[in-house]
């Protein structure tokens, strides 16, 4: 899906389930990595991050273009538009988008994480980054840590 694509789409699920035109830009920004979309205060603009489409395919993207399209319509209309705001909650249910996006992450980046055992008190700590385990010891008992084999 390309940037017209994505323009046309928007434009679309806005007057299909809002009965209100998009009026402005809908883009996919790669730079996202948790969110699936934001919706821009100041310019009214739209963005979306392309990992959704890819890893959850189009029912979640539709879910999340209706979750940016309610921030979206409501700010313009002067109504509650955060997410703990209750005519925020009341639109999005009525229109069907999710409230949260599923895990953006791929399986080869979450095996990345590191799992270090105490061999004491078996408390468990997940890294990202390597540790020297002759340095640093378990911050509950001041045992030992290991590399655990996942």
């Amino acid at each position: 899906m390309n940037q017209t694509d994505l323009q046309a789409l928007v434009e679309s699920i806005s007057l299909e389930f809002f009965q209100m035109p998009f009026q402005h830009q809908a883009t996919f920004n790669n730079r996202l990595r948790t969110t699936g979309g934001r919706y821009l205060l100041a310019s009214h603009h739209l963005e979306f991050n392309a990992r959704v489409l890819e890893l959850h395919g189009m029912d979640e993207f539709l879910a999340v273009i209706k979750h940016e399209l309610c921030h979206y319509h409501l700010h313009l209309m002067g109504k509650g538009y955060k997410h703990a705001d209750a005519d925020f909650k009341h639109l999005l249910a009525k229109t069907g988008g999710t409230r949260y996006v599923k895990n953006l992450r791929t399986q080869n980046e979450l095996e990345q994480t590191k799992l270090y055992l105490c061999q004491d008190c078996q408390q468990s700590y997940h890294r990202k980054r390597k540790i020297d385990t002759s340095r640093y010891v378990c911050g509950k008992c001041k045992g030992k840590l290991i590399l655990s084999n996942k």
